[in-house]
């Protein structure tokens, strides 16, 4: 019996990183506090600079367990902000009631 190398491959993975099949999709109920918040941290992050703009599409990723209560997962929204020729990633990690728990940013860059 010949069992195809793309099923196989499929299979080992759910096999080994049950976490990443069984991966659950981030709620957009904190898209707008998403876009307010980006525009606040890239305004901090670039010390005002009035040329920065952030994208008003925000991408829902993978929720995140909280790491002092497994029970408890935060949703993490994802938008861009630009400066001028500057590209930014910005990442956010809510609570289910859009407490704003944690924040990172991203200069996209090939120095």
């Amino acid at each position: 019996m010949k069992v195809s190398t793309g099923i196989l491959t499929l299979l080992l993975c759910s096999i080994t990183f049950p976490s990443l099949a069984a991966a659950k999709q981030s709620e957009l109920t904190c898209k707008a506090q998403a876009i307010t918040e980006a525009n606040k941290l890239l305004a901090f992050y670039r010390d005002n600079d009035d040329r920065a703009e952030v994208d008003k599409d925000v991408t829902a990723l993978a929720k995140m367990q909280n790491p002092e209560n497994k029970s408890q997962y935060y949703d993490v929204l994802q938008t861009w902000g630009y400066i001028y020729k500057g590209k930014y990633r910005m990442r956010f990690i809510f609570f289910n009631d859009c407490t704003l728990m944690g924040e990172e940013i991203l200069e996209y860059a090939n120095p």
